[in-house]
């Protein structure tokens, strides 16, 4: 397993160098700059404004500089209180993502993703610190969603094939495949939050300082009123999928030799169901869990449009409009880890559904 886990890493560390220099070239082959307007700035700015960003570089010292910087750690010394002693910073896990620790008095840091050419005042880092919480909450409670709903509909829709809670259950799945986030959220916002009033229709409860810099810090009922419609629009396309996904894989594993065994002896069948059928089942639908989470996170642009969240998606597509080159590069390299992590995680789960699988 240990050896498998560091071959993971390396491929990891291989799949990011060429995601960076894929996403990299790709962003300087586009017409355009991050200071090009709709009226031209002076050439005398445009040329400060290129050399104070490295930009009138060759591209591919540019590049260079850019590794350099996420790579190569920073250090400095850490401000003492008036008690004497050295301030640490509040535990946050972005901090934690961005590799922050400490030796003695000396704090390091790296993965410096560098200044946001359109919000000159904050680095990447600092979008991230603010963005990327909500848009992972947003994303934790529609997969919560989608296993919620996903799971036991596809189970029992394999349980009671071909009748009408078979129907019914398929029937949501088809409904749930069928409409997308963009015209489900304005229904949902249309019934729940401007004709019965149940649900503010915009905004997100959760408001900074977030727990480990990532989880809302008001979790009640104010945090859930505002995260429900958004949440079950973007989980149940989600929650579709694994409902299917569970009833085909049930129904291929009730019908092995073993899950025959088990009832010729005479079990009784919730613990045929639950000790034998269901653990083997849901292994194509952990399979499919590390991507979905990322997808859940990343792809939550149009959701945060229709309810007014302050995401990572709109800061994302607004960046891209802006050519702000480090938000770019940082955000997909970032979710690029989150997908590489999530699928390593999956396999480990693997092992654990599965004790046939081993890594060697």
């Amino acid at each position: 397993m240990g050896r498998y886990i560091v071959r993971r890493l390396l491929w990891m560390i291989l799949v990011l160098f060429v995601v960076s220099f894929i996403t990299f070239g790709l962003m300087h082959a586009v017409p355009g700059g991050p200071f090009d307007r709709e009226k031209a700035l002076p050439p005398e700015i445009m040329a400060n404004l290129a050399a104070r960003y490295h930009l009138d570089e060759p591209l591919p010292v540019q590049y260079a500089r850019y590794l350099y910087d996420v790579l190569i750690p920073r250090f400095h010394l850490m401000e003492k209180g008036p008690d004497g002693d050295y301030i640490k910073p509040t535990p946050s896990l972005l901090d934690d993502f961005f590799v922050r620790f400490h030796v003695g008095p000396i704090e390091f840091k790296w993965m410096n993703f560098g200044p946001s050419y359109a919000s000159r005042s904050r680095t990447v880092n600092d979008v991230f610190r603010q963005q990327l919480p909500v848009s992972f909450q947003l994303g934790v409670l529609a997969l919560s969603f989608a296993l919620i709903l996903g799971v036991p509909l596809g189970i029992l829709a394999a349980l009671k094939q071909n009748t009408i809670w078979d129907y019914l259950g398929m029937s949501v799945a088809i409904f749930g495949v069928s409409v997308p986030v963009i015209v489900l959220g304005p229904i949902l916002v249309w019934i729940f939050g401007v004709s019965l009033k149940w649900l503010p229709p915009t905004g997100w409860g959760a408001k900074p300082p977030y727990v480990m810099g990532l989880f809302p810090s008001n979790l009640g009922p104010e945090f859930f009123k505002y995260a429900l419609m958004p949440s079950l629009a973007l989980g149940l396309v989600s929650s579709a999928s694994i409902a299917r996904l569970t009833r085909a894989s049930l129904l291929q594993v009730i019908r092995e030799d073993y899950i025959r065994t088990a009832r010729a002896k005479g079990l009784v069948e919730r613990l045929v169901i639950t000790r034998h059928a269901l653990k083997n089942s849901l292994i194509p639908v952990i399979t499919i869990l590390g991507p979905l989470f990322a997808a859940l996170v990343t792809g939550t642009f149009i959701t945060e449009q229709i309810f007014g969240i302050p995401g990572m998606g709109k800061y994302f597509v607004t960046s891209i409009s802006n050519r702000d080159y480090p938000v770019i590069m940082g955000t997909i390299l970032l979710y690029a880890i989150l997908l590489v992590v999530a699928n390593v995680f999956v396999d480990l789960m693997y092992a654990y559904l599965d004790p046939r699988i081993r890594y060697d």
